[in-house]
């Protein structure tokens, strides 16, 4: 089946005790809605409905699935009902917060928490000026504690990226969008092509997903936080297994920051990953490393010491 965009739910509809008020995302994988709940409060509503699989047309409820793919299909809707059952067990600030999940018309709906605020991919774009040293290690600090509680759960990420990382309005980022479901459906299924984002996915995640770890989802910080100092992401890491041509951080931004940010962003970039950091605790103690700013030379620095050198030595 070719990939299709799918119609959302209508606005007004009743799902379970939540009625839907508007489509929020529409990805290959899913739909996510801002809805309310019985209390009136706003949460959001994940739609597991991938788009190679299942097609809902304008004015329908139920998706359309081929026999053919059929079982595929039901096999990515218990990941899905897995990944929010694994979620849901998570209760941390830096974590969406799953809420409920339950099956209605043909599919699976996850119910999270509704936050206020925007993506970090929106707040990179659109507020050049803030991306200072001391907001990348702030951010991608307080961003790693809920990575943390992720991995101790024995849980992946798997597809993180600036805009599965939801900047509250006081700053604090929330991790976001989990591709725990479909990596496993993408392994398993060998009629579903893999899905992740280029530029921030791993090397493992294309060819190599038995070395998929905690590592794979470091390496994806890592992009993360180059894509917020360049505002644009980088070398995807296929090309760059065939020919590397990204500009290592400690290049492009000498002098602009500190030499240990900018390894510790090459660090995690490092496309074999038993050379990145191993786990989100070395990657935090990097992050939290006290240093000193980078100091620019002075327009006319040589000039001045090389005056000062001849007038130590000019004869009296």
């Amino acid at each position: 089946m070719t990939q299709q965009a799918n119609h959302a739910l209508p606005a007004g509809f009743q799902l379970d005790d939540y009625r839907i008020e508007h489509q929020l995302s529409l990805g290959g994988f899913s739909i996510v809605y801002l809805a309310t709940n019985a209390q009136n409060e706003f949460v959001a509503i994940k739609e597991y409905l991938p788009n190679s699989l299942a097609l809902r047309g304008e004015g329908e409820i139920k998706p359309l699935i081929s026999e053919d793919h059929m079982p595929a299909f039901r096999y990515g809707m218990k990941c899905f009902f897995e990944e929010g059952r694994a979620l849901a067990k998570l209760s941390h600030p830096n974590v969406i917060r799953v809420l409920n999940f339950f099956r209605a018309n043909d599919t699976v709906y996850m119910v999270m928490e509704y936050e206020q605020g925007r993506t970090l991919q929106e707040f990179i774009q659109k507020n050049r000026s803030v991306i200072t040293e001391n907001f990348i290690r702030n951010v991608f600090t307080k961003l790693l504690n809920g990575l943390r509680e992720v991995h101790s759960h024995k849980l992946l990420h798997l597809d993180l990226k600036p805009s599965n990382i939801y900047m509250r309005n006081d700053y604090t980022p929330v991790l976001i969008d989990f591709g725990a479901a479909r990596q496993t459906l993408a392994s398993d299924t060998p009629m579903l092509k893999p899905m992740y984002t280029p530029g921030f996915a791993s090397p493992e995640h294309y060819n190599q997903r038995d070395l998929l770890g905690p590592w794979s989802d470091i390496y994806s910080v890592g992009a993360s936080m180059y894509s917020a100092l360049a505002a644009a992401a980088p070398q995807a890491a296929d090309s760059r297994m065939e020919k590397d041509k990204l500009i290592p951080a400690m290049v492009r931004w000498e002098g602009q920051y500190s030499d240990q940010l900018l390894e510790t962003v090459d660090w995690c970039l490092c496309l074999n990953h038993l050379y990145r950091p191993q786990s989100v605790f070395a990657l935090q103690k990097a992050l939290t490393e006290k240093v000193t700013k980078p100091k620019k030379l002075q327009k006319g620095w040589f000039d001045t010491v090389l005056s000062k050198f001849q007038r130590k030595t000019e004869p009296k």
